[in-house]
Parts: structure tokens; sequence; C-alpha cells
């Protein structure tokens, strides 16, 4: 017998609640409790017809009851880059991906590989694990940057990911700065424990990290960096930069791109997610500053859209 669901789809570049068949056949069926709304999904739905349904953030119940987040990726595993650990550089590129090609977490329940599920650590609630997958993007920004205890970071770009750097390298012990646009985003940046950039913090900074992806925020972090500094570029560049080359060469700025999450040896980017998550509960508490039931989708993506009126995580539950 067919079965019904409610799930988030792109209807003429909006987000729509539709009825969908509940998924079936391989993979591991999650019930979704919390789905997050993440700038890319914005951009995504403006500029793409997309098929699958939404959300590439996103965590909830196994048939047995256990507590689980979802890494997004449907590597092939056969690849250089997957049988090498670098299974988000899968030749499969966004084909692998759940919420853009492959349906995502932004319904009732969604089949993922079992290769996805991140168990939940104790203490962590499935309403907030949704932070896993962003909160990952940043542990795996702050290892590919290098980052050590006691080093002077500063980020720029006060939204989510910029807010969950934050919350990465205060737990490896390094010393933050954060610049932000909005009040709500300062706020949040105060309890994570950042400090605010200076305006005289020219050459300052060990690592910055560029959070907000435009040729101002690149020039800004190229402004704060030491000679030798390494410059993470943990945005997604939607609409193409523009670096100042002689100040990025002659203070020998290393340049290091960051996607996604993958792994370390036996440690993936989404445990130590959880793990920062489930032991520091304020990073939950502070990015998290909405929720909607999923029949709210539209308003939700509304409000997602309206960063000057405070929103930093917007979040579906299902």
């Amino acid at each position: 017998m067919l079965r019904i669901m409610k799930a988030v789809r792109c209807i003429e570049n909006q987000a729509r609640v539709v009825a969908v068949p509940t998924p079936t056949g391989d993979g591991v069926r999650v019930k979704v409790v919390s789905a997050g709304i993440c700038g890319s999904d914005l951009h995504l739905i403006a500029i793409w017809p997309l098929e699958a349904t939404l959300g590439h953030e996103f965590a909830g119940l196994l048939s047995d009851g256990t507590a689980v987040a979802v890494e997004p990726l449907d590597p092939c595993w056969t690849c250089e880059p997957c049988r090498n650990g670098d299974y988000h550089r899968c030749v499969r590129g966004p084909a692998m991906v759940l919420g853009v090609s492959i349906d995502g977490g932004m319904a009732e329940e969604c089949l993922v590989p079992e290769s996805a599920i991140v168990p939940l650590p104790a203490g962590l609630s499935p309403r907030d694990a949704c932070l896993v997958e962003p909160l990952a993007v940043a542990v795996h920004g702050v290892r590919r940057g290098d980052m050590r205890t006691g080093e002077n970071v500063a980020i720029v770009g006060g939204g989510a990911i910029g807010l969950c750097a934050v919350a990465a390298a205060r737990a490896i012990g390094a010393r933050v700065d954060l610049g932000a646009r909005h009040d709500a985003q300062h706020e949040a940046g105060d309890q994570l424990g950042a400090g605010t950039l200076a305006d005289d913090a020219s050459s300052r900074y060990d690592v910055v990290i560029d959070a907000a992806g435009t040729t101002q925020s690149l020039q800004q972090c190229i402004q704060l960096a030491k000679p030798g500094a390494r410059m993470v570029l943990l945005a997604t560049y939607w609409g193409g930069i523009e670096i100042p080359g002689f100040d990025l060469c002659m203070k020998e700025i290393n340049v290091i791109p960051a996607v996604q999450y993958s792994r370390l040896g036996p440690s993936r980017d989404v445990d130590v997610a959880a793990t920062i998550l489930a032991t520091t509960p304020i990073v939950a508490r502070s990015l998290i500053t909405h929720r909607f039931p999923l029949d709210a989708a539209a308003e939700a993506f509304a409000v997602a859209a309206d960063r000057r009126a405070g929103a930093i995580k917007v979040v579906l539950e299902p």
C-alpha cells in the first residue's frame, strides 16, 4: 500500500510543502526530528530547478529509537579520493549530496546510506543535532587550517558557518575574534566566547577564516593576517571573487580551501562536531534562533533569508 508523507521541494524557485510517497528501497530509515535551513538552500532554489527533497542538515530517530544525525553524502567508496579517506571529493560530485541531487531531510522520513549515520553522544538532542552538519564544515576548516591551541584567529562573517567556526576554534583552545554584520550575530559570537575585531587589527592574526564569501571579506582577511598566516576559505563563493594578489604575496599568506567534511584516520569531522555540540550546549542555544513546523516551510525560508531580523539558524521540525 502506497504511503504518503510531507516533504519540502523547490517549486518555481520557492520552498513548498508537497505530498510525496514515503521512501522505499535501500538505506537506513530516519524519522526526521530537525532539519536546518542552510544559506546554500536559499541560493540553490533561486538558481537551480532542484527536483530532490531539500535538506542536508538533519537529524532524527532510527526505527529502534536511536538518535542520530546524518552526514548527507553517498560517495562511491571506490574512486581514489574515497579510498584515501577524502570521500567528500568523490568523483560523483554533487550527485552524491542528499538534499541536492538525492532526497534530503526536509521531510517526515528519509532513507540514507548506512555510512551516513552519525550516532549522537549522550546529552545531544536530535532537535539540536541538525547542527552537526554545519559544525562539521567548520571542524573540517579548522583541521585543514592546522589551527593550534593559543593561536590568534580572526573570523570574518557571522552567519551560521562563521559562528560554527568560532565554536570549532574555541574547542581546540584558540583565541577568536569575530567580524559580523548584524546584532544577533555579535550576540551569539559573544556567547560562544569570541571577541570583536578591532579597527586597528591589521596583521595581527595567525589564522584568518573567510566565512562571508565576498571579495570584500577576503580583502579584510588578508589585511588581518600576519605575514606567513594561514587563510581558510570556508565560505561558498557563488559569484566569484577577486583577491588582492600583491598583499597576499607580500605577506606570503597560505590559502587553504575547505569544503564539506571527511575524516582524519578513524575520526570523522561529523563525529567531532557531535561531540562539541554535546559538551558545549551553548552552541545550539546561540545558533538556533527559530523553529517552525514542516507545514510552515515557506515562512521559515522567508525568515531565514532576513538576517537583519535576527535569524541565524532556522530549523524545521517535521
